[in-house]
């Protein structure tokens, strides 16, 4: 069902349009994975050593930032290729 209507808009659209919309979706959840993964690991690292609480905290937010800006980065790439 799903490829069906994948190759229709495939189709209709150009297969350089699917694959910039594929593309911005699997940044989206890839970015979304990572900054999960990375908040999870640092409660974590938290709960086992309390007294670096501090530094554990930023280096999580430093990590999350930088998946931040490539998936916003791949996002925008996606994006340019949809609509130019």
């Amino acid at each position: 069902m799903l490829l069906s209507v994948l190759l229709q808009a495939a189709a209709g659209a150009g297969i350089g349009k699917l694959g910039a919309a594929l593309g911005a979706g699997m940044a989206v959840i890839g970015a979304g994975m990572g900054i999960g993964k990375i908040g999870g690991s640092a409660m974590e690292g938290i709960a086992r050593q309390p007294e670096a609480s501090n530094d554990i905290r930023m280096n999580m937010i430093i990590a999350a930032a930088l998946v931040e800006g490539v998936a916003l980065l791949a996002l925008v790439v996606c994006l340019l290729v949809l609509f130019l």
